[in-house]
């Protein structure tokens, strides 16, 4: 391990956020050192072995099409590959795959290796060194070292995951760590704290995993991927995809007898019992929460999902738990097929400390110092893809920092990654936050069939598109260009193709059909297809998404405005005493996000929209 004293950024964490950040930074070609406790576990899925799923694929296509991993990765790693929601409309659909988990990591690790200018290190932060309100650096410990040593940097990125003070619950014993097996980081907590940041603590869990060989698959539902599955990453070439064996899934459930026995042991839950006092995850809860809250539900979907194609292990995702081990054994034994199953691990709660994200602003860096940036669970997110969007941009805008650059920012039209900076920055979360379509007012534009068209001319602008993707997001332009051609040309029983495509009984696989009938020489390959299903939904729905145009630029002026950063809300004439706490509290950088507050009505938006014309 070779460690220099000099560093253009500094990325400390090595989960989702901590990779796509170093990535980000070092295909800007500047020099940056990733820190993590084990490199070996660099990109780790701690939880569910899955990429993507409903909104998440979305967020998983706008990295790859900003130049980022996660999709790279999933598709050199996938064991099966769906796309949920098929059945409805494109706006709400979401392309999901399941991962071999440690084929996952190391291909990570590969890509991250194959950058010059980055450089890993083993080892922790101890604190982050600041002068005159900037970032100038950070204290690192080294594995097997006793004394910290400076390392300098222009900009640092913070990205520590569940490991700030992580503790791990299964019924009535704790840990240290955020992770099995992995311990806590415990300084960069008091470190954030003696600078001046306000801290909170969340919770999530994980559930047991069995042994495949001692459940019997047989009369479980079997879940498989699709027929013709399509990659996430617009690199993938489609002549070898899918790369791995392909593996199905299997559903089985839990019933009346489960409930009565996790009923019966609630005072020996972490989460009942006072144990654990701090918020999970609403939309992902525990099965004990799913019992309590959904007292009328007979029983609950459990998904059994194979972790790797080169072990046992089975990932139960549905029951995850902190109950205690023998509590497990018992839910698990009354599950069909598992009757006989091994646990290979119980499921688990970690807790672990947070900065309330309102300490930030949409471009990732805090408010109270320059060149530090926040990343993934430390901002109160859930899930791998929020912490791997979140990382791109906040490597993107450390390296801008590091080189005097402004930072950018992505808006709520334009990204489900603008969706979710924005909620950040103007929601303080009552638990961890978690990407959904119906967060985004714009979904019909923010399709993960159009993630290129939207985001790589921009990424290109920033430096994080080489000439290899730039290449084919052209080539996909032209063929698209033709195809829009052969709609508007042709004519299907006297009606033109460009309004017979409109009908709701059209798919797919009647243009498809028409197009080898009428036009044998452009019937679409693999690729070309799915560039037919996306010129489809962009005609069928272009009444919706011209009108969604139209709201975004009447209200764009609005959204676009600045507030000054040294208004002092306190004595600003006209706002409601609500509105000056909230506007006190979060500081918004934007009008836009200013409306966006709670607490801040029209007539206080009027009345900053004076101040700021006089």
């Amino acid at each position: 391990m070779t460690v220099h004293h000099e560093y253009d950024v500094i990325v400390i964490g090595g989960g989702h956020a901590g990779a796509e950040a170093a990535w980000a930074v070092a295909n800007l070609g500047a020099n940056v050192a990733l820190i993590t406790m084990n490199p070996d576990k660099i990109g780790a899925m701690s939880c569910n072995p899955a990429i993507g799923g409903l909104a998440k694929g979305q967020i998983v296509r706008e990295i790859d099409a900003m130049g980022g991993l996660m999709g790279l990765v999933a598709d050199a790693t996938g064991i099966q590959f769906r796309v949920l929601n098929a059945s409805k409309g494109p706006a709400v659909q979401g392309p999901r795959c399941q991962s071999d988990k440690y084929r996952y990591a190391q291909q990570v690790q590969q890509f991250l290796k194959t950058r010059d200018s980055l450089s890993i290190l083993a080892g922790t932060v101890e604190q982050i060194v600041v002068e005159q309100g900037t970032v100038r650096g950070v204290l690192f410990l080294s594995v097997g070292a006793g004394v910290p040593i400076c390392l300098h940097a222009r900009s640092v990125v913070l990205t520590t995951g569940t490991f700030m003070r992580g503790l791990m619950h299964t019924g009535e014993n704790q840990a240290e760590g955020g992770r099995v097996g992995e311990g806590a980081a415990v300084g960069i907590s008091g470190a954030l704290q003696r600078l001046g940041f306000e801290l909170g603590r969340l919770k999530t869990g994980t559930p047991p995993r069995l042994a495949a060989e001692s459940i019997n698959f047989n009369g479980l539902q079997l879940q498989p991927g699709d027929r013709e599955p399509q990659p996430f990453s617009d690199l993938t070439s489609l002549d070898r995809f899918p790369i791995l064996e392909q593996r199905p899934c299997h559903i089985t459930h839990t019933n009346e007898v489960i409930h009565e026995v996790i009923r019966s042991n609630l005072d020996r839950a972490p989460m009942y019992n006072g144990q654990i006092e701090t918020s999970g995850p609403r939309y992902c809860p525990s099965i004990e929460d799913k019992v309590v809250r959904f007292k009328d539900r007979m029983s609950h979907h459990v998904y059994l999902e194979p972790e790797s194609l080169g072990t046992n292990e089975i990932y139960c995702n549905g029951i995850s738990t902190s109950l205690p081990a023998d509590v497990q054994e018992t839910v698990i034994m009354h599950m069909q097929g598992c009757e006989r199953a091994k646990v290979l691990r119980y499921g688990y709660a970690v807790e672990y400390d947070m900065v309330w994200p309102y300490q930030i602003d949409a471009s990732c860096m805090t408010k109270r110092i320059a060149g530090l940036f926040l990343a993934g669970q430390i901002n109160g997110t859930s899930g791998y893809e929020e912490a791997a969007g979140q990382g791109l941009m906040a490597g993107l805008n450390a390296a801008r920092f590091a080189s005097g650059t402004e930072p950018v920012r992505l808006q709520r039209d334009q990204a489900y990654i603008g969706v979710m900076m924005d909620d950040l920055v103007t929601k303080k979360p009552r638990e961890p936050y978690r990407m959904f379509t119906s967060r985004a007012e714009y979904r019909l534009m923010l399709r993960a069939d159009n993630a290129d068209e939207r985001l790589t001319p921009v990424a290109r602008e920033w430096g994080l598109i080489d000439d290899e993707r730039w290449d084919k997001y052209q080539d996909r332009r032209s063929a698209l260009a033709m195809l829009h051609q052969v709609f508007q040309t042709t004519r299907i029983g006297g009606e033109p193709m460009i309004r017979w495509v409109c009908r709701p009984q059209v798919g797919t696989e009647q243009v498809l059909q028409v197009l080898a009938k009428n036009h044998a020489s452009v019937v679409p390959k693999r690729l070309e297809r799915r560039l037919v299903a996306r010129l489809l939904a962009d005609v069928k729905y272009a009444g919706y998404i011209n009108r969604q145009k139209r709201e975004v630029k009447r209200l764009s002026e609005q959204e676009q405005m600045p507030l000054p950063s040294h208004w002092n809300y306190k004595t600003l004439p006209g706002l409601r005493n609500e509105a000056r706490s909230a506007l006190e509290t979060f500081r918004p950088a934007t009008l836009g996000q200013a409306t966006r507050l709670a607490g801040v009505t029209p007539a206080d938006v009027m009345n900053l929209t004076v101040a700021l014309r006089r």
